[in-house]
């Protein structure tokens, strides 16, 4: 188990490493690409968002090494749909995952095998390739597998069900179920499934330092149950659990992308590799709850949650660092979001993508090198929830947001520029803007049967009960996959 009490005795000296292999060496291959997604984490959980009370002292250091994005937006509001926009390149209203769609008895809705993913782009570029943590985007018998999906090396959980605890009984080691020594799966046990999770990533990077990799790291933390191995700095704060274990957990994602950051250097590796951190969507509190009241969570003014299409949803901590080629320092405010990183590693890599490669996205690696954010004629957002809710954003100066909050339901306008808090609806008095929305919100939706804008169909609803109901059985009963071996270090 990896202590959070060391972050008691932080010095200077924790950010000087020594260099191991010769610089020439990483210049000579393409280079590397780790996409962090930090699982519910807000913008303001980080010390270099303005959170005073949780400390991320290695994600505040490496923002300031590189370069801190003030609109950085993700794929959209929950967390199957926004890893498949980054593994797509494809906005959420063209996706093949929309929703957190669950099936039974284990997966979620999986990633159809025509559709073209940043593994399989890496992977034609000549790049070993990975995803440690969670998966979300289909079963292992599904052509949403990891491995069918242009993915060589997978461990952490499949299922975002699964996910939902710290301890489970067992987590998967590519296809293959390890049971984890000492756990219940209830929430209690000798094994932390991100203390592997973080092993195995370290190894991984370890073994492929020579050659070119992209590597997708889906934290897990701080999503789900509030379960840590060690609250640390926190264990005596006159807090409640839950708001202990929340600040350890993410104090936990930033020593666990230190230690990455520390790894890459090591190996002598860090000036040809770019790293991008965002969250996959806002908090999972309401301002006024246990969590969002203490860590003021929404100090930058941003209204909204997880689910939802306003900016505190949507609008994510996120930042680059690539030592000699993002500028250290930089704050932008300029807006980009998760469907533009497929774009971006295919400029970087130099790949020639495979046949039926789309992508809504854009290229920020001029950008993300300090020079001018591309130009869009919109941004656009969807959530299969149950009630299919939008979002658009276009314009620059003032920049415009519409959100729709049910099919059913009328279109809200908001000066982005002047009501960044989005509190002064501007749809009566701007037909016109409603009417843009409404062409946006046309023009962006691709239709799709699995996915209609009416909401689920019957089958749907009826499946998605059916694995609810297997995962609180499996749960109750500790269950473990009948086929699984021990854990091997």
């Amino acid at each position: 188990m990896k202590p959070l009490s060391f972050l008691t005795k932080l010095t200077p000296a924790l950010f000087l490493f020594n260099v191991t292999l010769p610089l020439a060496v990483a210049d000579e291959k393409k280079p590397n690409f780790i996409f962090i997604l930090s699982d519910d984490i807000a913008q303001g959980d980080l010390g270099v968002y303005g959170q005073k009370l949780i400390k991320t002292p290695r994600i505040d250091q490496l923002a300031k090494e590189g370069t801190r994005y003030m609109q950085a937006y993700c794929g959209t509001s929950v967390c199957a749909p926004c890893r498949s926009v980054f593994f797509t390149g494809l906005h959420s209203g063209k996706c093949p995952v929309r929703g957190n769609r669950e099936m039974a008895p284990e997966g979620q809705w999986p990633i159809p095998a025509e559709t073209v993913t940043i593994g399989e782009v890496a992977k034609a570029a000549g790049y070993a390739t990975s995803t440690f943590g969670k998966w979300g985007m289909g079963f292992f018998d599904t052509s949403g597998s990891p491995h069918k999906q242009g993915i060589d090396r997978f461990f952490g959980y499949n299922c975002q069900r699964h996910a939902h605890s710290y301890f489970p009984t067992y987590l998967y080691d590519n296809d293959a179920p390890v049971r984890l020594p000492g756990n219940t799966g209830k929430g209690v046990g000798k094994t932390y499934a991100q203390e592997l999770i973080q092993n195995e990533m370290i190894k991984w990077v370890k073994g492929n330092a020579k050659d070119p990799f992209m590597m997708f790291y889906a934290i897990t933390l701080p999503h789900g149950a509030h379960e840590i191995d060690d609250l640390g700095i926190y264990k005596n704060k006159p807090w409640t659990m839950k708001q202990k274990s929340y600040a350890a957990q993410v104090t936990r994602v930033d020593s666990d992308i230190g230690e990455l950051v520390d790894t890459l250097r090591e190996l002598g590796i860090d000036k040809n590799t770019l790293i991008v951190f965002t969250g996959d969507n806002g908090s999972s509190f309401n301002p006024s709850s246990e969590i969002g009241k203490l860590f003021k969570q929404d100090a930058n003014g941003l209204r909204g949650y997880k689910r939802g299409m306003y900016e505190g949803a949507l609008r994510q901590a996120g930042f680059a660092w690539w030592p000699g080629t993002v500028p250290a320092g930089r704050v932008d405010e300029s807006p980009w979001a998760l469907w533009d990183l497929m774009p971006t590693f295919v400029e970087m890599s130099g790949a020639t993508p495979p046949e039926g490669y789309q992508t809504d996205g854009h290229s920020l690696l001029s950008y993300l090198k300090g020079g001018e954010a591309p130009k869009r004629d919109y941004f656009y957002w969807e959530l299969h929830k149950g009630a299919v809710v939008q979002a658009a954003r276009w314009g620059e100066n003032p920049s415009w947001k519409a959100v729709r909050n049910g099919i059913n339901k009328p279109i809200e306008i908001y000066n982005l520029i002047k009501d960044v808090g989005e509190k002064n609806n501007l749809a009566k008095s701007r037909p016109d803007l409603v009417k843009k929305a409404e062409d946006i919100f046309k023009d962006a939706h691709q239709v799709d049967a699995e996915w209609p804008l009416s909401g689920p169909t019957k089958a749907q609803k009826t499946e998605a009960q059916k694995a609810w109901v297997i995962k609180r059985k499996r749960d109750k009963d500790g269950w473990v996959p009948p086929n699984t071996t021990p854990f091997a270090e």
